[in-house]
């Protein structure tokens, strides 16, 4: 009896799934303390490093592939604008402060002396044509004046009450000194240029651009000389610290991993060496398996994201290096000492 070549065919891949089946189903029920296998990449976190204001760029210390450390300057801008903008709020600050204590301190012995000068002068004014208005209404009495002369002197004396009143009150104004009101509008005007001025400073601060964790240059955009954009990206900083492994846990083995398992990571560059690490991360939602991920199982299946964390002294792993990693399943514990990579802890998530 013969068979056509689409029978073969077809008779072959059913039993390649029954194969596959078969083997699936040895795993679920097999042996599940035998040493579970991952497949994943060095993780690549980036940053885009951009400064906060426009300006010109005046340096570039570091090029691509340059590893930089926490807080080292990559960048810099033309500083003179911001200096000079400094320079011009620093001294309204100045001259603001000493409006301040001036009213603080009130008025000078020399201007309240000046002031009952004033009001003395005034009331001896008052007193002299006080003593003009009885004479003359005297001098009336026997017609010896005219009622207009005895007018004018009356109303000489009720301005010269006025003048004497208003001198009175001056004097207790100076006493007294500046209303707290202008004192507390002098303070806010004071406050709001010392914050202007600080942030003058910050912004002259901010024309150097920080490396904010330690990393490797991957990119540079921007070349001294060029105009930086607010927000505009100079360079893209890879990070390396801390080093972890992004990898995949299929749902069947998910119960075979927990958080702080120690794990065994290794290349095909260096495949007899073994680097240290643990499981930080375990994902708490299902995904497809990633295309970029070589892995034994079907690529539709469900699956995990874990973190591996790793320890490389001698910094040999590259950002985006596939690996694979070995895991041994067993009990979880109940207390496990934190892992780290030497003297210092590193925390596991």
């Amino acid at each position: 009896m013969r068979f056509s070549p689409v029978r073969s065919t077809l008779a072959a891949l059913i039993m390649a799934a029954l194969v596959l089946s078969a083997c699936s189903d040895d795993r679920r029920s097999g042996d599940r303390s035998a040493p579970l296998t991952l497949y994943g990449n060095v993780d690549i976190r980036e940053v885009q490093l951009a400064f906060q204001d426009a300006g010109r760029i005046r340096a570039l210390p570091v090029d691509e592939g340059a590893r930089v450390a926490a807080g080292q300057v990559v960048a810099e801008l033309d500083p003179t604008r911001y200096q000079l903008e400094l320079q011009r709020l620093n001294g309204e600050v100045a001259a603001q402060t000493q409006v301040l204590a001036r009213l603080r301190q009130g008025s000078r012995p020399q201007e309240v002396a000046r002031a009952r000068a004033a009001a003395a002068s005034a009331r001896a004014s008052l007193a002299d044509a006080a003593t003009q208005l009885a004479r003359k209404q005297q001098l009336r009495t026997v017609n010896r004046i005219s009622v207009q002369e005895v007018d004018t002197a009356r109303t000489r004396v009720e301005t010269l009450q006025a003048n004497l009143k208003a001198a009175e009150e001056e004097v207790s104004l100076v006493v007294e000194g500046p209303r707290q009101e202008d004192i507390a509008a002098a303070e806010a005007s004071l406050a709001a240029l010392a914050a202007a001025r600080d942030l003058a400073a910050q912004r002259l601060e901010d024309t150097r651009l920080l490396a904010p964790a330690a990393g490797v240059i991957r990119t540079r955009i921007l070349e001294p000389g060029a105009m930086a954009a607010p927000g505009a990206p100079v360079f893209t900083l890879a990070l390396t610290d801390p080093l972890w492994v992004r990898a995949y846990i299929s749902e069947p083995d998910l119960g075979l991993v927990h958080e702080g398992m120690r794990a065994e990571v290794r290349t095909d560059t260096l495949p007899d060496k073994t680097y240290q690490g643990w499981v930080g991360f375990i994902s708490s939602t299902a995904e497809f398996t990633p295309k970029t991920v070589e892995t034994t199982e079907l690529r539709t299946k469900l699956v995990y994201r874990a973190r591996i964390f790793v320890c490389d002294p001698q910094e040999e792993l590259r950002l985006g290096m596939p690996v694979t990693v070995t895991l041994q399943p067993g009990a979880r514990p109940e207390s496990a000492p934190a892992p780290s990579c030497g003297p210092d802890p590193q925390p596991g998530s």
